[in-house]
């Protein structure tokens, strides 16, 4: 049984007064972490002017950035009223809207109106007659004798049309926000507060008052641009007011506009599944849903696990080229298996240099080799995990009990029979959960060296980044790629664990 003894404070007063040093720092001591905590100081301010990061941080266009996040989770419908100088308009969505081909939002209200008004049409050119070509010489230029007939011709005519036109259209985004189009003003309702512009038809808006916190312009008479927070923002010009309402989640997911189930809630497709008529008489309508969902043209699942799982066969299968490759050569590495200096050198330096040159290049330099493709991310991970497993798997043999393989060799048994019995079970389990672990880390590299091309899903990240709209589709890309690490992550983990004897964490 073990005792423990507590001093009392006079006891702990008395031990101080008899040994005081052993309760003062040391000089040195104190000096030391004086010296470090100002190095860090210093580092942190060099840093901060080595790499501008002041000036970076007050020119960043923060609203661009959340914009960019927002569009993670959210999308945008964008329609786009058009004001004529006679102060009627034309609404227009924007190209594949997710609403689809024919928008009718609850949230957009619509007054018509039949007038008959006087349009300009330019003259066209085209069915000028054009004289015929002469064989005779002449000083005068081509077309000079015709005079003035071609700018007479190429006068623009009015017409008269009879036309069905919008004489006021109310955008609605949430309760407190709004704007209403008519009579050549645009009125903007949010929080409470409401301003007004003034629209000509053609280049110039004008705000009646002081302009919100919420709307800024740059110039008098240039476009005015209102900020509704998370629920969305327009642009007034004097000819157009583009909308931009955002509405959280992601748009069409399972089905595109162009599905039979689009516009569907989640009980209608379940019931056309289960007991609707036949939708498509060449196939049931569960495999008709099913092909729709693959072949989603906004989201494109099918092709998006596709390169998913070339990812995971490219990480698996440069792990596996590269261990059984640096399996073998560690054993000439290794100074205390093979005694020859020569050899232990040469097999280090190319170990060295497979490592020392990035995966990232080995990547860039095969996509030129082998065109894009999962060949060339195959190649850039086995040309680095040889050199880096090489390597480790050198440095454990090195570091093996000499006893064990002694005891195998003292039996008489053969050089081969020692390393199989004396070193192998030594080494195994590390070389075994060091391959796990590159395994699950080329997992998340693959992803990388995809984007130059070498394959998988980092090529489809990178094209939907380029886009600088189809951020919804690289959050989808994003979580999936999360979720596979997560996955194999915890098998690497479980396996190395049941390898080195210990317990899963």
């Amino acid at each position: 049984m073990t005792t423990t003894t507590r001093l009392n404070p006079m006891e702990m007063d008395a031990i101080a007064s008899r040994h005081p040093d052993l309760l003062k720092s040391s000089t040195s001591s104190r000096v030391r972490t004086a010296a470090i905590a100002g190095g860090v100081v210093v580092y942190l301010i060099f840093s901060w002017w080595f790499f501008s990061i002041g000036h970076v941080l007050g020119n960043a266009n923060w609203g661009i950035a959340g914009t960019y996040l927002a569009d993670w989770v959210s999308y945008e419908v964008r329609p786009e009223i058009h004001v004529a100088p006679d102060r009627t308009m034309r609404l227009n969505y924007q190209r594949n809207s997710p609403l689809g081909p024919n928008p009718n939002p609850d949230w957009v209200e619509l007054d018509r109106q039949t007038v008959t008004r006087q349009v300009e049409i330019p003259a066209s050119t085209a069915q000028a007659v054009k004289p015929k070509a002469s064989s005779s010489f002449s000083f005068m230029a081509p077309g000079s004798a015709l005079g003035g007939t071609a700018a007479a011709e190429t006068q623009n005519r009015i017409e008269t049309r009879t036309e069905d036109v919008l004489t006021r259209v109310v955008v609605t985004y949430d309760r407190s926000t709004r704007i209403e189009i008519a009579d050549g003003l645009v009125k903007a309702t949010h929080g409470g507060d409401t301003f007004v512009m003034t629209v000509d038809g053609v280049d110039t808006v004008r705000p009646q008052g002081q302009l919100p916190a919420w709307a800024t312009q740059k110039r008098p008479g240039e476009k005015i641009v209102l900020a509704f927070g998370a629920t969305g923002w327009a642009e007034v010009e004097g000819d157009e007011v583009s909308v931009r309402n955002r509405f959280f989640g992601w748009a069409n997911f399972l089905f595109d506009t162009n599905s039979p189930f689009f516009g569907k809630s989640y009980g209608e497709v379940v019931a056309l599944i289960t007991s609707g008529e036949q939708i498509d008489p060449t196939r049931s309508n569960l495999s008709l849903a099913w092909n729709n969902i693959l072949y989603n043209a906004e989201w494109q699942h099918l092709d998006v696990w596709t390169k998913l799982l070339q990812t995971v066969v490219m990480a698996f299968v440069g792990t596996l080229f590269a261990s059984l490759i640096a399996f073998p050569l560690c054993f000439l590495a290794a100074r205390n298996i093979t005694p020859s200096f020569l050899t232990n050198q040469v097999v280090k330096r190319f170990f060295d240099f497979l490592r020392s040159v990035d995966m990232f290049i080995w990547a860039l330099f095969f996509t030129r080799a082998f065109g894009p493709g999962p060949l060339a991310g195959i190649s850039a991970i086995f040309f680095t995990d040889t050199g880096t497993l090489g390597k480790l798997y050198s440095e454990a043999l090195e570091n093996i009990d000499d006893k064990q393989r002694e005891g195998v060799k003292s039996v008489g048994a053969t050089p081969l029979a020692v390393q199989r019995f004396g070193v192998l079970p030594q080494v195994l389990p590390v070389f075994a959960s060091q391959a796990l672990y590159f395994w699950e880390s080329n997992t998340r590299s693959a992803t990388i060296i995809g984007a130059v091309g070498a394959g998988g899903i980092g090529l489809k990240l990178w094209e939907a980044m380029r886009t600088n709209s189809d951020w919804e589709n690289v959050a989808y890309m994003v979580l999936l790629i999360l979720l596979v690490v997560f996955i194999f992550d915890s098998i690497s983990n479980a396996c190395r664990s049941r390898l080195m004897g210990s317990k899963a964490h």
